[in-house]
């Protein structure tokens, strides 16, 4: 199947793209500032993250709607990557995090031609839940110092946790109150002035004029002057000893802004009545963080804030990504000078409102109410997000997940694993068969398989093996088998030969090609005695029937007791 690279660019929908673009453009310029500075890259990284991002996943992605550009988990990542390659390497640590960042583009191009778009989300929701809040709380815990009007005294959450009496004890109060009053403005604004114009950049203009009239004789930390002009080229940087963890981070990031994109293009999909395409959505998200990280701007993915402005606004078409871009780096390259005396608190308090939009407050409410199994799941990984690292906390998170799930799958299999006289009513018997399973008396057992029988089953189909032996002849019905898996195969396999080797007959019912060929490749049918396929059940039970009235076999010693 061919698959188109570019979108198509239309404008049927000119009006609503343009004024999706302009709204979306209002919403970015705060955020991709406070992004920039909050990740120590600087507030131009952002900026052009927000340009280049946003322009070639609207270009090249799979959402038409869909507004990228730096997020709160990507700029939470790419803010620990910074840190410690820049600890390790002073010289070429920034030049070196840039790599990473086209690194996970990278990725996110090989996700997409894989085809692994549809499996990037397929993840717990108690793990996405666990790992998102975490990332928020990381986001709150970083704004702290700035938000008090401080130096961030390092070390990451547990530097600025440890450094919490200190930071409270010097709190610089006018910094402070102009963050305080961002994160007011923010919560407070009425969603009717919201609709109009966003509360984020209401609280950027008001701290701005606010620092600038009633704190003109204070000290106050400001952004400063923002490099104007095109970017400098980055040359991909490593050495080799990092180049291991580079690969590792940039592993983590590709996998973040790819499940960030997806989540937020799964949004789109709901308020347009539309389908996105995962893998070209990808491809196009890996192109823009190539890009991005090439000439020196953080990474992005899909940001839900911006979409949904975007669609509300009327944008339709992969225009409107392309116009806010375009207006982007309009202020990038002609009016940086403006934003040179924001204040980093009123950042601060633009970023610290990120992290606790992030945080999935609706679950950590309910978990424990719905299974206290998933809510520990849940603290888990995001204690783990918070204090190690967000590939361990999502590592043992999945791993504790899908063993819990295995556990349920396999207690749910092993109820369908039955051994059945005729009285049992837990399988549709017609009274045929019935009538003849009685007249079996106590030499003939029926064993049920049914739905999917794979490796979690295995163990309830061997402890069927003792009971077999009791008899002379065993059914084994897979006609309602769904799946038949390797491990459950050989389980089967075994629980044959052993009544094989005692001298019993089995019968085995199935009319389904790929179990028969699965039964042959372990050549059950070469046992001595040789087991009999049949196609039904009926017949089984009739052939059965046949066997034990013709003789006894030789091995049986006359006691044979019911299931």
């Amino acid at each position: 199947m061919q698959r188109q690279l570019i979108n198509r660019i239309s404008f049927n929908n000119l009006r609503g793209d343009l004024f999706g673009g302009i709204t979306t453009t209002v919403i970015a310029l705060p955020m991709a500032l406070a992004f920039g500075v909050a990740s120590g890259a600087g507030p131009i990284a952002g900026l052009y993250g927000a340009v280049l991002v946003g322009f070639f996943a609207a270009l090249f992605g799979g959402t038409p709607t869909l507004i990228s550009e730096p997020t709160g988990p990507m700029t939470v990542v790419i803010t620990g990557i910074i840190a410690y390659l820049i600890a390790n390497n002073p010289e070429n640590g920034m030049a070196m995090a840039f790599t990473v960042v086209m690194m996970g583009g990278a990725f996110q191009i090989l996700f997409g031609f894989l085809g692994l778009g549809k499996f990037i989300t397929l993840m717990p929701y108690t793990v996405i839940s666990g790992f998102m809040s975490g990332i928020g709380w990381i986001l709150i815990i970083l704004q702290i110092p700035a938000f008090l009007g401080q130096e961030n005294p390092g070390g990451g959450v547990v530097g600025v946790v440890s450094n919490m009496p200190n930071l409270l004890t010097n709190i610089n109060v006018p910094e402070a109150s102009l963050a305080a009053i961002t994160v007011a403005i923010i919560f407070l604004t009425p969603s009717k002035v919201s609709k109009i114009v966003p509360p984020q950049l209401v609280a950027l203009v008001v701290g701005t004029l606010m620092s600038l009239f009633l704190f003109q004789n204070v000290e106050i930390a400001r952004i400063g002057e923002i490099p104007s002009g095109l970017p400098q080229i980055v040359v991909p940087t490593f050495t080799l000893q990092d180049i291991g963890k580079m690969t590792v981070d940039a592993l983590m990031l590709g996998v973040l802004g790819s499940i960030d994109a997806l989540l937020t293009a799964t949004v789109a999909d709901g308020m347009t009545n539309t389908q996105h395409n995962s893998d070209k959505e990808l491809i196009g998200q890996g192109i823009g963080n190539i890009v991005s990280g090439l000439f020196g701007g953080l990474p992005g993915a899909g940001a839900t804030m911006g979409t949904v402005v975007n669609i509300q606004s009327g944008g339709k078409t992969p225009l409107s990504g392309l116009i806010r871009a375009g207006i982007l780096l309009v202020v990038v390259l002609w009016a940086g000078g403006l934003t040179e005396n924001i204040p980093m608190a009123v950042l601060a308090g633009i970023a610290l409102k990120v992290g606790f939009d992030i945080i999935d407050w609706g679950y950590l409410k309910r978990a424990h109410r719905l299974s206290i199994k998933a809510a520990l799941i849940m603290y888990g990984v995001m204690i783990l997000t918070v204090f190690v690292d967000l590939i361990t906390a999502v590592a043992v998170g999945i791993f504790i997940a899908n063993i819990l799930t295995v556990k349920r799958l396999s207690d749910l299999q092993s109820e369908r694993v039955k051994p059945i006289n005729s009285e049992d009513d837990e399988i549709f018997l017609d009274p045929e068969e019935k009538r003849l399973l009685k007249e079996s008396g106590d030499r003939v057992l029926l064993l049920h398989l049914s739905g999917a029988m794979i490796f979690g089953a295995s163990k309830a189909i061997a402890k069927q093996r003792e009971v077999a032996n009791k008899y002379e002849v065993l059914i084994i019905d897979l006609s309602d088998l769904s799946l038949l898996g390797v491990s459950s195969s050989l389980a089967i396999e075994t629980l044959v030969k052993s009544s094989c080797d005692r001298g019993n007959q089995v019968l085995i019912v199935t009319d389904r090609k790929k179990v028969k060929n699965r039964l042959q490749s372990l050549q059950i049918f070469q046992f001595d005695p040789r087991p009999k396929l049949k196609v039904n059940r009926k017949e089984a039970i009739e052939e059965a029937i046949h066997l034990v009235n013709d003789t006894r076999l030789e091995n049986s010693n006359g006691h044979f007791a019911k299931v």
